[in-house]
């Protein structure tokens, strides 16, 4: 049976185009926040600032250089699709470099005053930017492809991946910057990766709730009525009492919790509740328009 052929779409110019945007913020936080106020960085781009500072070489072509035998790697664990925005992640991210370290039109921000604030500024830009790589299925090369690499071979999350690269990175940097710097970088990379990690789950963050209770339809009308949210039941059997019970599985927003909460207290003051977080949620409600509702509860 002959394979069908790779038809390209809007969603892959869409991803392209992303790529592209997020390359160009993670390049103009390196040039113009982490270099001018004398930041580290993680992975290979923390790499390339130590051969800048030593030898002068642009990190643009640095980048595109040690990025070769990483990309060859890349080949054996990623499919075509994936290595092509590799490549083009890759591309971007050594052409911004050196656009943003040419272009005279927009300053450097060197914050000497305040080096925890330029910390907070590139950390949340390169996240940003790394984050929407990630999100349309890129990376700007370097240990990016060895952080995809880690969560499509072992399911590691891209953004804990390159936590662990950003601390070698960091322990090198040490031989040319003083601790005192190198300390304000690893708020830098932290923050980065709390960003990154955020901004790939992308959707609707919401939270998940399980409820356990012998009135589970007086409980569930009022949810219907008060919070006008699905909900479903799971067949389940008590542990100690080994009676078959329901119970509500249903995901809400952050802000409709007390209001959940009375519903539940109200119905049945025993019933056992809990609450977590969901990473994201897609379906009516959440990821596109949910259902117009009255200012008044239904009757």
């Amino acid at each position: 049976m002959r394979k069908s052929k790779f038809k390209w779409t809007g969603r892959n110019t869409l991803d392209m185009v992303m790529i592209t945007l997020g390359s160009a913020i993670y390049a103009f936080s390196l040039d113009m926040i982490s270099i001018p106020n004398h930041l580290a960085d993680g992975g290979l781009s923390g790499f390339t600032l130590i051969i800048r500072h030593f030898t002068g070489i642009n990190p643009g072509i640095s980048t595109f250089v040690l990025n070769i035998p990483l990309l060859i790697i890349g080949f054996k664990f990623l499919g075509k699709l994936a290595m092509l925005y590799t490549i083009w992640g890759t591309f971007c991210l050594s052409f911004f470099l050196s656009a943003w370290s040419y272009q005279t039109i927009i300053e450097q921000l060197p914050l000497h005053h305040d080096p925890f604030l330029a910390a907070v500024m590139a950390g949340s830009l390169s996240g940003l930017g790394l984050g929407l790589v990630f999100r349309y299925n890129g990376t700007t090369g370097g240990s990016d492809i060895v952080a995809r690499v880690m969560q499509t071979a072992r399911g590691v999350e891209p953004g804990n991946g390159l936590l662990l690269i950003d601390f070698l990175a960091l322990a090198c940097s040490l031989s040319y910057l003083d601790l005192y710097h190198v300390a304000y970088t690893m708020v830098s990379c932290v923050l980065l990766s709390t960003v990154l990690s955020k901004v790939v789950a992308g959707g609707t963050q919401a939270k998940g709730a399980f409820i356990i209770s012998p009135k589970y339809k007086e409980i569930t009308k009022m949810i219907d009525l008060e919070l006008d949210r699905g909900f479903t039941f799971i067949n389940s059997e008590g542990g100690y009492s080994n009676e078959e019970q329901h119970l509500i599985y249903l995901v809400i927003n952050t802000k409709e919790i007390p209001l959940l909460k009375q519903i539940v207290r109200n119905e049945d003051p025993n019933a056992f509740m809990t609450i977590f977080d969901a990473t994201e949620a897609i379906g009516e409600g959440f990821s596109y328009k949910a259902k117009k509702t009255s200012l008044f509860s239904r009757k």
